[in-house]
């Protein structure tokens, strides 16, 4: 994640770092664990680990839901702005996939 401006809790884990693309693992250990508030300036995937729900702030302050199932990805292009949280009574986790 990029332009990050706020710390969060979550932890990132970068597996891979090179010229074209960034792999970052993010676990969320408890309720409420979040990113911190930051700007994505790359396009980028999410895989799931597991089963399990985000809750996703935006940059107006509202929230909504987002349901993920482990393995199955979806893609957001640059320029999202958010807060990621942890919304599940258990430690979640992600890997974030950025095209630099």
């Amino acid at each position: 994640m990029c332009n990050s401006t706020d710390k969060g809790t979550a932890t990132p884990k970068v597996l891979v770092d090179n010229a074209r693309t960034r792999v970052t693992e993010w676990r969320f250990a408890q309720r409420g664990d979040n990113t911190g508030w930051h700007r994505h300036e790359y396009d980028y995937v999410v895989v799931p680990m597991q089963d399990g729900v985000l809750q996703i702030v935006d940059k107006n302050g509202d929230t909504t839901l987002s349901e993920l199932k482990a393995g199955v990805p979806y893609f957001r292009k640059l320029g999202v702005e958010h807060d990621v949280r942890n919304g599940n009574d258990f430690e979640f986790a992600f890997i974030e996939v950025e095209f630099l």
